[in-house]
């Protein structure tokens, strides 16, 4: 129940990329992941399974009717040890996130100093005869310079972190081998962006912001449109799913609402975490309908209906456009602030970097690095534009599946690695999805207001 599909999960750095004018900096949130087993720390330090305890229907027959206690209740089923465990691993998080923007203006300053980037400026243009190819050589020398020296925090993160709290199922070899597939295609990507981007700022001349953010939000939206069919197969295996009541289920919730999908795909996120996934990519007239093997084999039926009906409010709602557009805004203001950072650094500090003016593919590391400040001010804001349309799909999943219980149910699962209880300012600040007690609360109120039981 995350936010609608814009980009895959091994696409993490490509995505933002775009959403940032080639930035390389940072990370979008995954499509629609749930966290199945509990975990924690036994006292030899090994992370072993710990279940929900599980409830029957007598259970919730007996919970209160006002929606704030019920919510208690459901939250009180966590137990202790696991709720500390989410606590840490969500506030571990919020650090990484700051190492990660750190990083990237470490390595923005890296490749500034002593002409680095003007350097591989003037070796594309040596080696290349148009504009276009120069530009996208100097992308890709800077897509895979961000990508090898962020490599220790991405293992950290990636692999070494997931283990420790107990959600990665891969081997160390298949990360490695993941890892080169996706470094390959952002570095690909990164040519491709930063060809189109700055061929339309020297176009645009004085106003390449504005047209900046329109080729950065065409860029995105091209993006959305070719992942799940070009980049999605490259990291999964996609294959439709066996008739039975889920696909069923799932179908007719689809056509009821006009969702013009005829097959349910399941694909082998198995291999990769134990956290669940589904999504509904696609636009317009266009829907594919997927959910990953974890949530079909580790989850009930009520419970797929409610993430899959939340899923389905994304697409309905046109939830993908609108975010677009949303996003579209963003980048235009943070071009604009970048038009206002880059004049005063450049004026005083492009004599040594060997920079000109922003149409200028050597300046790329500095646009990375005022775009992210910008961007990192701006988190509450871009947290609370996808914040909102969750919300919104979790009204809608709930008119839809009509199932408070199932709803609540598994976003307790999202415990696993999301702060179920956090404090008002700290979910404005860092949380892009409602917190455990805000949705489980709005399926309360659903409850009440319907007076099911």
């Amino acid at each position: 129940m995350n936010a609608p599909t814009l980009l895959p999960a091994p696409m993490r750095r490509i995505g933002l990329l775009l959403l940032l004018c080639c930035l390389h900096l940072g990370a979008p949130v995954r499509a629609a992941e749930f966290a199945q087993l509990h975990t924690h720390a036994g006292e030899d330090g090994v992370r072993a399974p710990q279940h929900i305890a599980p409830v029957d229907d007598a259970w919730r027959a007996a919970l209160p009717r006002d929606a704030r206690l019920a919510t208690q209740a459901y939250l009180d089923r966590l137990p202790v040890g696991a709720v500390m465990r989410s606590n840490d691993y969500d506030e571990g998080g919020y650090w990484l996130q700051l190492w990660e923007f750190l990083l990237g203006l470490a390595i923005a300053a890296l490749m500034l100093h002593g002409g680095r980037s003007a350097r591989v400026r003037d070796w594309a243009q040596r080696v290349g005869r148009h504009a276009l190819l120069r530009d996208s050589l100097v992308g890709g020398v800077w897509g895979l310079a961000t990508g090898l020296l962020l490599l220790p925090l991405n293992f950290y993160r990636g692999y070494w972190r997931e283990h420790g709290y107990g959600m990665s199922t891969q081997t160390a070899a298949d990360w490695w081998g993941e890892w080169v597939l996706t470094l390959g295609v952002e570095v690909a990507g990164t040519a491709v962006a930063v060809a189109v981007l700055y061929a339309v700022f020297r176009r645009a001349g004085e106003r390449w912001w504005l047209w900046g953010a329109a080729a950065g939000s065409a860029l995105l939206a091209l993006m959305l449109l070719v992942s799940p069919i070009l980049i999605d197969p490259l990291f999964n295996t996609y294959k439709p799913l066996e008739h039975g009541p889920v696909r069923d289920a799932v179908l007719a919730m689809a056509q009821s609402n006009g969702v013009p999908a005829d097959e349910v795909d399941v694909f082998d996120a198995s291999r990769q975490t134990k956290r669940i996934s589904a999504n509904v990519s696609g636009l317009g007239g266009t829907a594919a309908v997927r959910l990953n093997d974890n949530l079909l084999h580790r989850t009930s039926l009520p419970e797929i209906r409610a993430v899959m009906a939340h899923e389905l409010g994304h697409h309905v709602l046109n939830h993908a456009p609108k975010m677009l557009m949303q996003f579209g805004l963003l980048i235009l203001f943070g071009l604009l602030f970048c038009q206002w950072g880059m004049r005063r650094l450049s004026a005083r500090h492009g004599h040594r970097w060997r920079t000109q003016d922003v149409a200028d593919v050597a300046g790329l590391p500095l646009l990375a690095a005022v775009f992210s400040v910008f961007m990192l001010a701006a988190t509450p804001v871009f947290h609370s534009i996808i914040r909102i349309q969750e919300i919104e799909a979790d009204r809608f999943g709930l008119n839809l599946a009509r199932d408070p219980h199932g709803f609540a149910e598994v976003v307790l699962k999202l415990s696993d690695y999301r702060k179920p209880d956090p404090g008002r300012l700290e979910e404005l600040v860092f949380f892009h999805h409602p917190s455990a007690r805000h949705r489980i609360h709005d399926a309360m109120r659903w409850r009440e207001a319907m007076g099911t039981p």
